[in-house]
């Protein structure tokens, strides 16, 4: 009996010793720089793939997923890369800039997974590892939306005024399953702006007799950097993500700015033309 005893507590703590040697795993590092692509092989598709700063750039097919990405940097400091695949296996390494590599391809086996994007927790000791994983979603719209702002890209002159209020669109970005609209506001006015709210809408006009137009709100996903204020003479510029939709020729999106305490708001109309057709 003192035996089994005895065995019993040596296979917990084994066990225990396991777990926590794997949430405590040192990362492996891998090395790019801004000469050549660094090919990474993974075991299943690539459904997303995030850097930690932006002199690291992890690019793969986003319309139709594939195996490998590619991996180029600029000279600065050490990042990290976060890979998950369409199983939902997650990996993680440290990345840094190499003037001269040695190595231009990565084969990566499953083992080297860190977890799963939806883990069977088994335990307590399981259950805090899997919180450490954090948001994966809400990391990559901070990262993508970013990416997007830090871009020059315009989808046209989509922009309307009142009373030295300045609303534009400057870009509809489709990715995975997501819409992602870079706006801007800009205050040309003596007074602060107090922005009350921001909705998109599709209006739909309705056939008949009695011609009438219904509206119906869209709850964005995701709101990157939305300001509350915007002081004279400045501007800001923001990023909704919302689903990814499409309208037909009855149909158009409307976007509603309305001022807090105030009567400086705009009513903006995108033609379908624009939501069907994103960079």
């Amino acid at each position: 009996m003192k035996n089994s005893i005895i065995i019993i507590v040596l296979v917990f703590i084994s066990a225990f010793a396991k777990v926590k040697a794997q949430t405590t795993h040192s990362l492996d590092t891998i090395y790019a720089n801004d000469t050549k692509n660094v090919a990474l092989f993974f075991p299943e598709p690539i459904r997303q793939g995030i850097t930690g700063s932006d002199n690291f750039v992890f690019t793969y097919n986003r319309e139709k997923e594939q195996y490998f990405g590619l991996l180029q940097a600029k000279p600065g400091k050490e990042s990290n890369l976060l890979v998950l695949n369409r199983n939902g296996s997650i990996f993680s390494y440290i990345v840094r800039y190499k003037k001269r590599l040695s190595k231009l391809n990565y084969f990566i086996p499953l083992s080297s997974s860190i977890g799963n994007e939806k883990p069977i927790v088994k335990d307590s000791v399981l259950a805090e590892s899997s919180e450490e994983l954090g948001d994966i979603s809400t990391y990559y719209y901070q990262k993508f939306c970013s990416y997007l702002l830090n871009r020059k890209q315009r989808i046209g002159r989509i922009k309307k005024r009142n009373e030295g209020i300045i609303l534009t669109v400057e870009n509809i970005v489709f990715d995975k399953d997501e819409l992602y609209f870079v706006i801007e506001i800009e205050n040309n006015s003596s007074l602060d702006y107090d922005l009350n709210l921001l909705n998109l809408s599709i209006e739909t006009r309705q056939k008949g007799k009695r011609k009438s137009l219904q509206r119906l709100y869209q709850e964005p996903i995701y709101k990157h950097n939305l300001p509350s204020k915007i002081k004279e003479n400045e501007k800001a510029r923001f990023v909704y993500v919302l689903p990814k939709f499409s309208l037909s020729d009855d149909r158009r999106a409307i976007l509603e700015l309305n001022e807090k305490d105030g009567e400086r708001n705009i009513e903006m109309k995108l033609s379908h033309r624009y939501i069907n057709n994103p960079n």
